[in-house]
């Protein structure tokens, strides 16, 4: 593994899936952490030849909404296998696409403007919504969000799909304020969602009856006065969309849009309880910049409370299960079979309650550390650490690192060993406190020459090193 500062190994944990040698040496290539994280904020310009293999890997993904749809009604493909290839899909990206920052905000956004593959109706429009928040990711949250909240996905799973000027439905109308935008503490009344409920109304998607399309319709659309929150318009024409556009772009400008979306990414990247400074500083970027996203992380990683909260994000099951699949160096291959590794993983992921876009409700999975923190899900890694170490399920359609080509030159002492087998693995020499407790799991003293060391002891030293706080944390 190529050598960076804790800087630079700050940067690739916090915003990528885990380190490797190839993004070491990336990062080094580049002129280190934050040359590399200005080259990520641009992912067009990253040639990706892994993040395109993985592409061409799942063709259900490929098909419209309406398509989906109908193979479904005729019994070809049920729309839930094909959440289960949008899922392995986002998975092996965020394994092997060298867009690794993407692959990490468009996690963020699909978390805070949740729309569950679960949704029996949703999850027709799914892989679209996908596609748009990808598109938008890493341009500015106004666009975002009005990509987001009026696609046919959402409006399927909040039931704005069916609300009407005669019968508004106010679930979309409240999640907006509650969820995606100002937040409960903003102060908005019970009102404020009644008046928000009603400019949403006109954005309709007809599923199984009496066909499958998704259009506006100006003919339910309430009109009449709108005021929200200090927003007011007139809303007097019959097409209601201008005005439910305008709402928008007065929610994602709101200071308290700025100040919560601020914390929410502190809380991602920095800490459970991030400093008011820091989150001053970034809800002023996100102001200043008219909600650019690109500026917004920027301040974020710019702050000097990022560069000393090293270790105090803890990684979610799936980001450990993405991680750990990348510091063994296991690469993924085209599935043929449902055995195969890209398909295999996903029921490995699922059992640890984090699979992508699974949360039920639309508040999204929960960003604080402490969620994650539980005796289940250790004992849940742990196993799965083991696993994948071990390369025993799943065990075809991948490339597994042999097991000798992790040691250093022979003879050499455990402890040395240890380290360089630690150092391959994590990017970074192993304290000592975790080489004498490695060295206790295989019973053996420190100093003890060993000229030969055999694939099950390998297998003991990375899998208890995966276990270490090093590797549970981001």
């Amino acid at each position: 593994m190529p050598n960076l500062s804790d800087f630079d190994r700050l940067i690739a944990r916090r915003f990528s899936g885990g380190l490797t040698p190839d993004l070491a040496t990336d990062i080094n290539r580049t002129g280190g952490g934050r040359a590399w994280f200005g080259q990520q904020l641009r992912p067009a310009l990253i040639t990706d030849p892994d993040g395109d293999m993985v592409d061409g890997w799942f063709p259900s993904l490929g098909r419209t909404p309406e398509q989906i749809f109908d193979r479904q009604v005729n019994e070809v493909q049920g729309a839930w296998e094909v959440m289960w290839d949008l899922s392995r899909w986002s998975v092996a990206r965020r394994i092997h696409s060298r867009r690794a920052l993407l692959e990490v905000m468009v996690d963020f956004w699909a978390n805070l403007l949740n729309v569950p593959i679960t949704d029996d109706d949703a999850c027709f429009y799914r892989v679209s919504y996908d596609q748009a928040i990808r598109r938008y990711a890493l341009t500015n949250f106004e666009a975002l969000l009005k990509h987001t909240v009026l696609h046919s996905a959402m409006g399927l799973y909040l039931d704005n799909a069916v609300s009407t000027k005669d019968a508004p439905n106010e679930n979309l109308g409240r999640e907006l304020l509650e969820l995606h935008t100002v937040g409960v503490d903003a102060g908005y009344s019970e009102d404020d969602v009644k008046q928000s409920s009603k400019l949403l109304t006109g954005y309709r998607v007809d599923v199984w009856w009496p066909s499958f399309r998704s259009f506006y319709d100006p003919s339910v659309h309430a009109r009449g006065p709108i005021s929200v929150m200090g927003f007011r318009h007139d809303n007097a024409d019959r097409d209601g969309r201008k005005a439910t556009m305008a709402y928008l772009r007065y929610l994602a400008r709101h200071p308290a849009t700025a100040q919560r979306l601020a914390r929410r990414l502190c809380v991602r990247f920095v800490s459970d309880d991030p400093s008011p400074a820091l989150v001053t500083a970034v809800a002023n970027a996100y102001r200043a910049n008219k909600t650019a996203i690109k500026p917004t992380l920027k301040a974020l990683v710019d702050h000097p409370d990022f560069a000393q909260s090293a270790g105090q994000r803890i990684r979610t099951p799936t980001e450990d299960y993405v991680a750990t699949v990348r510091a063994l160096q296991i690469r993924l291959q085209k599935p043929v079979e449902d055995n195969d590794f890209a398909n295999a993983m996903y029921w490995q992921y699922h059992e640890y309650g984090n699979a992508p876009f699974e949360w039920p409700t639309p508040d999204g999975y929960p960003e604080l550390g402490a969620g994650w923190t539980t005796a289940g899900r250790v004992l849940n890694s742990l196993s799965s650490h083991v696993d994948l170490a071990a390369g025993w399920w799943p065990k075809q359609g991948a490339a597994f690192r042999p097991f000798q080509d992790w040691l250093p030159a022979l003879p050499a002492t455990l402890d040395a060993v240890i380290d360089g087998i630690g150092r391959q693995l994590l990017g970074e020499p192993v304290p000592a406190a975790t080489r004498q407790g490695v060295a206790t799991v295989l019973g053996l003293s420190l100093d003890q020459q060993m000229t030969r060391v055999g694939d099950w002891r390998v297998l003991t030293i990375l899998a208890t090193l995966l276990d270490t706080p090093t590797h549970m944390h981001r």
